[in-house]
């Protein structure tokens, strides 16, 4: 059980990592903010976010189930 819960953990992360770094740099921008001095395009935030919380998820799931004692 261990190491599917390891596999997992890894698996999970890597997706997490893959939708934040897309929403960032690659994805088209979900807003652009135009004022007199610039325009600047805003990334999808909610991606992002959401993306950070997966790859923490599946960090904590891989580190914990790996590190664990009995």
């Amino acid at each position: 059980m261990r190491p599917i819960l390891i596999i997992f953990g890894i698996v999970v992360g890597a997706v997490g990592g893959v939708i934040a770094y897309r929403a960032l740099f690659l994805d088209p921008s979900a807003a652009v903010v135009i004022t007199n001095d610039e325009i600047r395009e805003l990334p999808n935030y909610t991606r992002v976010v959401g993306g950070m919380v997966l790859l923490a998820a599946g960090a904590a799931i891989a580190f914990f189930t790996a590190s664990r004692k009995k």
